[in-house]
Order: C-alpha cells, then sequence, then structure tokens
C-alpha cells in the first residue's frame, strides 16, 4: 500500500526551476501578451524587441520591477516601449 497526505504527494511532484528558466518564462510571457495587445504573432514581436535590444536593455535589467506588473500593464508597456525605441532607430 502507498500512503501519504496531500502535501507530501504533492511535494514529490514538484520540479525545482532555476532563477534562469523563471526569467525565460517571464521574457516568454512579454512577448507573448504583447503579440496579443497588438493582434501580431509572437515571431514578429519578438524580432522587432531583438531588433531594438528590448529584452537585453530593458526587460532583463528591470526584471524585478516589471515581473510584479499584472499582464495588462505589462503589455501595455512593452509596446509603448518598443514603439519609441523603434521610433528612435
Amino acid at each position: 500500500m502507498y500512503f501519504c497526505t496531500l502535501e507530501s504527494c504533492v511535494m514529490k511532484n514538484m520540479v525545482e526551476i532555476s532563477r534562469t528558466q523563471v526569467i525565460m518564462t517571464f521574457i516568454s510571457t512579454c512577448v507573448e501578451t504583447t503579440a496579443r495587445l497588438l493582434n501580431t504573432s509572437y515571431r514578429e514581436v519578438y524580432q522587432r524587441m531583438k531588433h531594438v535590444g528590448l529584452i537585453e536593455r530593458f526587460i532583463l535589467p528591470h526584471y524585478e520591477t516589471l515581473h510584479s506588473e499584472s499582464r495588462d500593464n505589462l503589455a501595455e508597456v512593452m509596446v509603448e516601449c518598443l514603439n519609441n525605441w523603434e521610433n528612435k532607430k
């Protein structure tokens, strides 16, 4: 027989993920929510972000602040920043 409490069964099935994985998931969320707001593909948004360096120069350095925002606010910030950075190039 196998006995376990709910906690011990859940804990056995949990997987630890690294901080890098958490941040990469957040970046993915930024790209996908921005794409939804712009009604375009995530690939296009990723390429646009990559072209202006938005991921490396904005999302990563400001991760701690950005990840506390709601998805709606996050998408709006990403669109505004992306448009501003593209207009400067």
